[in-house]
């Protein structure tokens, strides 16, 4: 079927450069100077203004030309910025200089080995890098394979003799007084930046997103927040300052991070505490500590915090709001999150891709879309603002209410594509759809209810069969005798081109002190207890340290399958 967002259209923006929406909109000029950034891992605050004179500083650094002291990078110059640094107060300093100059950067990830730093490298062919000191060595490898120049790699943080950091940069701006090199204009297809996708499928590709996908997703942010103050007014935030705390912690490399942390704070004052990386013990001791108002979780954080020994210990009475999203988070932990917080804090469940810029669906704050907006446990949540939705059949037919299919999506923040790849976007991009390869249900109120991802789910005597499912059946331990698990086909069928599941658990503590034997004994019963027959793990179970994931929470279950596809073909080798 078809379906439209119920909520009002995205308001009508300023055209051209969206740094223009984010830091110079003249209702800023009213705001109080408040503290935009605390990074705790230096101590160091920066105040919105200051901030704001940091970013012109740097996008002087950068878009000057070499004659009068910057680097000379532009868009005309076919440049691509490359940045690969953990989170730290100049990330996004770096985001709006760039986007202030209108010269693409890419996003690589801090996590990168050398062989996905290549890959991204030469896909986004990338023309100088700004990288951590602790990159260094990694990056200069990985450049000169590519035809970097060595003289190309500045760094981001820290100090490397011989090497200009972007600090160094911004601060010989100041003192020589370098003539501010301004906004630049674009139009709306113009790309701000290259971000690559999970790559759960197979090697990542790059997703070009626009200026005009950023300005439409912050509209959808304003005509959401539009909604919601119709029928809720939040208290003051129990900060110092009563200016509401946000804990960055997901990676800024990550559309989700990237967004939340570096695009969309500047739509009113807010305050980022940054953290370089997730650590559960600093996470639950800064929250309470600062105050926090403001939690962006992804479903691997969730799962850990749950199980850490002092969450039960931990105030939380600051929090405001929790947005949780990058994968599907099963409905119990959602509860058993939420029971952590105050009752009045609002719990958000979202659904997203690099390919829609930021977020497709979200829940909507109850009460609001004329009293259709409410709280649908499971589900999640409505389309956003300005975005067209269909269920699709596999063989490309409408689905009904209530029947799975695979979502197909529309709107301004859907992206223009993959950077040179022409048969990856013939399949993901069909006459202004986007494929999502996501499987939904919709019920006639139009809350999205998520079943797994289409390329995940198995045909197994002729019927599908959904990880997902497993996986939650096997969560729901009543002994919760694992704290993760992932299922995936691997060979076994009754013909070659059958998978039949099999699945990956990692112990908790109860289930160690139980042990390995008798916990997959146990779920063996438990899931022929609460599955069909055809659905039951002939692929067998295995206890695995940690379940691999990307940065985002995102299994890739493609490390578990060709490992264990490997390992299958060595013994049938010695056979």
């Amino acid at each position: 079927m078809y379906l439209k967002s119920m909520y009002p259209d995205v308001p009508p923006l300023p055209p051209g450069n969206v740094h223009n929406l984010c830091l110079r909109q003249p209702a800023q000029d009213d705001w109080p100077d408040y503290t935009v950034q605390i990074e705790l891992k230096t101590g160091k605050t920066r105040s919105f203004r200051e901030f704001v004179q940091r970013v012109d500083y740097a996008a002087t650094a950068l878009g000057a030309s070499v004659d009068k002291g910057g680097l000379g990078l532009s868009a005309e110059n076919n440049d691509i910025i490359g940045i690969m640094s953990e989170n730290c107060m100049d990330y996004a300093t770096f985001v709006q200089a760039c986007l202030a100059i209108a010269t693409p950067f890419a996003l690589i990830s801090s996590y990168s080995t050398r062989f996905e730093l290549k890959h991204a490298l030469e896909l986004s062919r990338t023309t100088c890098l700004f990288v951590d000191e602790k990159f260094v060595p990694l990056v200069l490898g990985a450049a000169d394979e590519v035809g970097i120049s060595s003289m190309r790699i500045y760094v981001m943080t820290g100090c490397v003799s011989g090497r200009k950091s972007f600090s160094q940069m911004i601060d010989e701006v100041r003192m020589k007084g370098i003539e501010k090199v301004g906004v630049k204009h674009v139009d709306e297809d113009t790309l701000a930046y290259l971000l690559f996708s999970s790559g759960t499928s197979g090697l990542p590709k790059a997703v070009m997103v626009t200026h005009g996908n950023i300005k439409y997703t912050l509209g959808q942010i304003i005509a959401v927040t539009d909604e919601a103050v119709d029928v809720y007014m939040p208290p003051p935030p129990k900060t110092p300052d009563g200016i509401p705390r946000t804990l960055a912690f997901l990676p800024m490399h990550h559309t989700y991070g990237l967004h939340v942390y570096c695009i969309n704070p500047f739509l009113s004052p807010n305050t980022m505490v940054i953290l370089p990386k997730w650590n559960t013990d600093v996470v639950l001791s800064v929250i309470p500590k600062y105050k926090i108002t403001h939690l962006t979780f992804v479903p691997s954080v969730v799962h850990q915090l749950l199980l850490h020994p002092q969450t039960s210990k931990t105030d939380f009475s600051s929090v405001m709001v929790v947005v949780c999203g990058a994968a599907y988070l099963p409905t119990e932990l959602g509860q058993r999150m939420a029971a952590l917080m105050p009752a009045e804090a609002a719990i958000v469940e979202a659904f997203g891709m690099s390919e829609c810029t930021t977020t497709a669906l979200s829940q909507p704050f109850p009460g609001t879309l004329g009293g259709r907006g409410k709280k649908v446990l499971g589900s999640t949540g409505v389309l956003r603002p300005g975005i067209e939705a269909r269920i699709v059949r596999e063989d490309g037919s409408e689905a009904d209410f209530d029947e799975v299919g695979e979502l197909w999506v529309k709107g301004g923040n859907i992206t223009r594509g993959y950077l040179n790849n022409d048969k990856a976007n013939k399949e993901m991009y069909v006459d202004g759809w986007l494929r999502t390869g996501d499987r939904f249900k919709v019920n006639r109120e139009g809350y999205f209810f998520y079943a797994d991802r289409a390329k995940d789910t198995l045909k197994v005597s002729g019927a599908q069969v959904s990880p997902v499912e497993i996986e939650n059946v096997l969560l729901s331990h009543p002994q919760r005798i694992i704290r993760d698990a992932a299922v995936a086909g691997v060979s076994g069928g009754r013909t070659s081109d059958e998978k039949v599941p099999r699945a990956w658990v990692v112990l908790s503590e109860s289930g160690k002190k139980m042990g390995m034997n008798a916990v997959i004994r146990e779920l063996e019963k438990w899931h022929q207890d609460n599955l069909s027959k055809y659905k039951w793990l002939r692929g067998g179970i295995e206890v695995i340290e940690e379940v691999p994931k990307n940065p985002t929470g995102k299994t890739l279950k493609r490390v578990l399958q060709d490992k264990y596809e490997n390992d299958m073909a060595r013994v049938k080798g010695r056979l």
